[in-house]
């Protein structure tokens, strides 16, 4: 099989896997988000031990797949609305996780990395689920509450437990799982 047939079947199989571990939750807000079996860590994994590029094709593929099964229509039915909702919570939001790799190979140490590319790529999704919250989910907001309170409030609930059980995960893997010699 040649190295682009083998990176490409890896990416597939990793979106697969990340789309199964997305349907098991540790627990589930109801106005979305919730905590998962590590769905991230297999995107995560194509990052560290794939160049730059086909970890974006892997986490821009799997965006794509998590918008296509959770999809939910904003509040207000505006064209502006639904692209930032396609954007914040789904494209962006999971394609930051090709950062993981890069961001690791700056660290030096595998599993340091592994651990600090999982927290900042979690925290980056983070920030899309904070934003999308105060733009578009506003309406959701307790009344008298500040909407960016609620946001950060809402969003961190579920994504700092996540971006627990992700580094936890990824670190695990790369400690025990030969990367290196998988992606060869």
């Amino acid at each position: 099989m040649n190295k682009t047939t083998r990176i490409l079947t890896h990416g597939a199989i990793m979106v697969a896997l990340a789309t199964i571990l997305s349907l098991f939750t540790l627990y589930k807000l109801p106005n979305g988000g919730s905590v998962t079996f590590a769905s991230m860590v297999p995107i995560i994994v194509i990052s560290l031990m794939y160049p730059f590029r086909w970890a974006l094709l892997t986490a821009f593929a799997y965006s794509l797949v998590q918008m296509l099964l959770g999809f939910a229509p904003p509040p207000t039915q505006d064209f502006l609305s639904f692209a930032a909702v396609v954007l914040l919570d789904y494209v962006l939001a999971f394609t930051c996780l090709c950062l993981a790799g890069p961001i690791a190979r700056r660290i030096g140490r595998p599993v340091a990395g592994a651990v600090v590319g999982s927290c900042v790529v979690t925290l980056l999704r983070l920030c899309c689920s904070f934003l999308s919250g105060i733009l578009i989910w506003d309406v959701y907001a307790p009344e008298g509450t500040p909407v960016w309170l609620y946001s950060i409030t809402y969003n961190g609930s579920y994504m700092i437990p996540e971006m627990i059980v992700t580094a936890v995960v990824a670190a695990l893997i790369v400690r025990y799982v030969p990367l290196k010699r998988l992606a060869a």
